[in-house]
């Protein structure tokens, strides 16, 4: 197994090009301000650039997620619960912005997002080692706080993705505090496992991919097919991380409640999805549109650990898939 390089101090080179590759570790600079661009590319540069942090808190009875998105643009935001027990949605919220109001994504990986529009406000807090999660809606309230102190390595992904560059940054089994409220009660955090994705690009205008993501506390994998090619396809065992290759997504895209298979060409993933329920959401604001749906379920099968070859049972692993298509 090779060892990932550590991440570089920033996103581009002395030179202007991107530093493409696969790292580990945070990427201190995550401005783009050093990419070589053309005259055309610097006056769309607004247009391409999309930023995003997503949070996923996953527990025997139940899944979290939340996200805050600034397309360039526009920006909009989206959490919800869903009741592993009775296998529905229990609260949700959702919202669009409007250009420059009431949205904000930092330059930083796990760092502070603020959108704040239509009834919903949703925040990520970086407080030193901990990043502070909170949402005010009237359907669902949530107040968690992530642990950074112990986080596993980091997945650090810098690609030409569908247009000119795209970065990411990936970690999950992160303990995490709080509780969440929602019409059918309180749901206390205590005994989940938190994943972050942080993601900063200049991104083609239409954009889609299929995506898998499971965290435990000692297990974890972050699986792509789509913009990102196989670049931040990577598994986490016991706190040490590793890659994997291209992997393929069988599943029925006109009915994704149905079991799906998630599996590497070169065989170090073979794991069988279960959806248990889904989020789904379909908008089209003239401009721009996505169709969106994320299954939630468990993950069976097994990892094998490229440098040993023994391979990692997965069961009943929470986790989501996801088959999204953007135009933004």
């Amino acid at each position: 197994m090779s060892i990932l390089p550590p991440a570089p101090p920033r996103l581009a080179t002395e030179t202007g090009q991107a530093d493409f590759g696969v790292y580990q570790g945070i990427i201190p600079d995550l401005s783009w301000n050093g990419l070589a661009m053309s005259p055309l590319q610097r006056l769309g540069r607004r247009l391409h650039h999309k930023r995003w942090q997503y949070a996923a808190i996953a527990h025997d009875d139940f899944l979290i997620a939340a996200a805050v998105v600034d397309v360039g643009w526009n920006g909009t935001a989206f959490a919800y619960l869903f009741d592993r027990r009775s296998r529905r949605v229990a609260a949700a919220a959702s919202a669009n912005g409007l250009p420059g109001v009431g949205i904000r994504v930092a330059d930083r990986a796990f760092g502070d997002a603020h959108f704040r529009f239509g009834g919903v406000d949703l925040r990520f807090a970086r407080d030193g080692d901990t990043l502070r999660l909170s949402l005010d809606s009237r359907e669902l309230q949530l107040d968690a706080a992530i642990s950074l102190a112990a986080m596993p390595p980091v997945l650090a992904v810098v690609a030409p993705a569908n247009y000119l560059a795209h970065s990411t940054h990936k970690s999950g089994g992160l303990t995490v505090e709080g509780e969440a409220r929602g019409p059918a009660g309180r749901y206390a955090l205590s005994g989940a496992a938190a994943s972050l994705d942080y993601s900063n690009g200049l991104l083609a205008r239409e954009t889609r991919w299929r995506w898998a993501s499971a965290h435990g506390r000692h297990m974890g994998f972050n699986l792509q097919q789509g913009y990102m090619g196989n670049a931040e396809n990577a598994v986490w065992l016991d706190g040490r991380l590793f890659r994997v290759g291209a992997v393929e997504f069988d599943y029925l895209a006109d009915d994704p409640l149905a079991p799906w298979r998630v599996r590497s060409q070169d065989g170090l993933v073979d794991l069988a999805f279960t959806p248990e329920g889904a989020r789904r959401e379909d908008k089209n604001l003239l401009i721009a549109a996505s169709r969106y749906v994320q299954p939630i379920g468990r993950f069976d099968g097994t990892l094998t650990d490229p440098a040993s070859g023994e391979r990692h049972p997965v069961r009943q692993l929470a986790g989501v898939t996801e088959d999204h298509l953007s135009r933004w």
